[in-house]
């Protein structure tokens, strides 16, 4: 089992909206970037909360572009961990991402959207003293979460007022 990193986080000052993953999978630790996995629906996902037209079919860096623009930060709760392969299950020995120290940063930060159980379960344990940022726990985009694409859509879209405010 190796020792895995997340990525710095993706944000500007006037985030609104922060979207946290556990850790990064293999495709994307491969690719060095959020999310690289072809079947995972993220991008889909939060640029249809973002109101981002085709976000993920655009170029990476014009993707967290267009996310920042619309007031979406991203990160994951987790600094790093052993984890052998993509799988959060696997993952062990991990030490969490700052986050309080985070949101601290973001002044108009009205939410949190947590991608998955995992980054729910570590997430809200560190940011339970935050009670005035809503906290959102969504279904993974992550293709091995076999719930079907518009039915996480139903569950991300209630964070759309937090871009709103």
């Amino acid at each position: 089992m190796t020792r895995k990193a997340s990525f710095p986080p993706v944000v500007r000052g006037d985030t609104r909206l922060l979207l946290l993953g556990s850790l990064p999978g293999e495709a994307s630790l491969r690719a060095d970037r959020y999310y690289a996995h072809p079947q995972n629906q993220f991008w889909k996902l939060a640029g249809a909360v973002g109101g981002v037209v085709d976000l993920h079919e655009r170029p990476y860096e014009d993707r967290l572009a267009a996310l920042l623009d619309a007031g979406i930060g991203l990160w994951d709760v987790v600094a790093d961990a052993l984890r052998c392969g993509s799988l959060d299950a696997a993952i062990r020995d991990h030490r969490a991402n700052d986050l309080v120290a985070l949101i601290g940063t973001l002044p108009h930060l009205c939410g949190v959207g947590f991608n998955g159980g995992t980054a729910a379960r570590i997430g809200r344990k560190l940011l339970s003293k935050t009670s005035e940022i809503r906290l959102f726990d969504l279904p993974s985009s992550s293709p091995a979460y076999t719930l079907t694409l518009s039915a996480k859509l139903d569950r991300w879209m209630v964070m759309k007022a937090c871009l709103q405010q």
